[in-house]
């Protein structure tokens, strides 16, 4: 896990996932409905980008949150907003791109 500086927020890679789901980590899918139904992670939550500051009270604020998208960049935005209101809050480093193409499973 790194700490970047700034507004920027800690970046976690996917081989970490199983082990922080296990252990209470809650993982947010911020990619648009679409890429969400084509294949998803097992038991991560969905909220679409432009969703996330309107529905946050969906969020647990006592539980670590992951956040992913299908790259990166969507979810560090997400992540960088819901730190800066008070989220104990990562990002998934290289998305669910990086998930498929290690051949980890996916649901739809």
């Amino acid at each position: 896990m790194s700490f970047p500086s700034g507004d920027e927020v800690p970046q976690v890679g996917i081989d970490e996932i199983p082990a922080a789901l296990d252990l209470g980590v809650k993982l947010l899918d911020v990619r648009e409905d679409d890429e969400w139904a084509a294949g998803h992670i097992d038991g991560a939550q969905h909220i679409p980008l432009g969703d996330v500051p309107s529905r946050m009270d969906e969020l647990d604020p006592d539980a670590p949150l992951w956040v992913i998208c299908h790259a990166g960049g969507r979810s560090q935005r997400a992540a960088a907003y819901l730190n800066r209101n008070g989220f104990d809050v990562s990002n998934v480093s290289g998305g669910m791109l990086a998930w498929v193409q290690a051949g980890k499973p996916t649901i739809s």
